[in-house]
């Protein structure tokens, strides 16, 4: 299991166009990814999920990554981040 904390820079926070980058980057992985924030969880791999934790600027997000490529799945969800959010 791969974990790691990120902080949201994005003015908008986690908003539809991103959250729809960031599910097809996660479906691009065979591992399960799983974004957490203040308690709830959701599957990086559906966008309502996303969308659901309300992540705003400022706020601190948990990946969790499970599964067979998850160091690589990790890394790629986390450069990701760096880069839109």
């Amino acid at each position: 299991m791969q974990e790691f904390q990120y902080k949201i820079t994005d003015p908008e926070g986690i908003h539809a166009r991103p959250a729809g980058l960031l599910v097809k980057a996660a479906k691009a992985c065979a591992s399960s990814i799983t974004i957490a924030k203040d308690g709830k969880k959701g599957d990086a791999k559906k966008i309502f999920a996303i969308m659901g934790l309300g992540a705003k600027q400022g706020d601190e997000i948990t990946v969790i990554v499970e599964g067979e490529d998850e160091e690589k799945a990790a890394q790629t969800i986390e450069a990701f981040l760096k880069e839109n959010l």
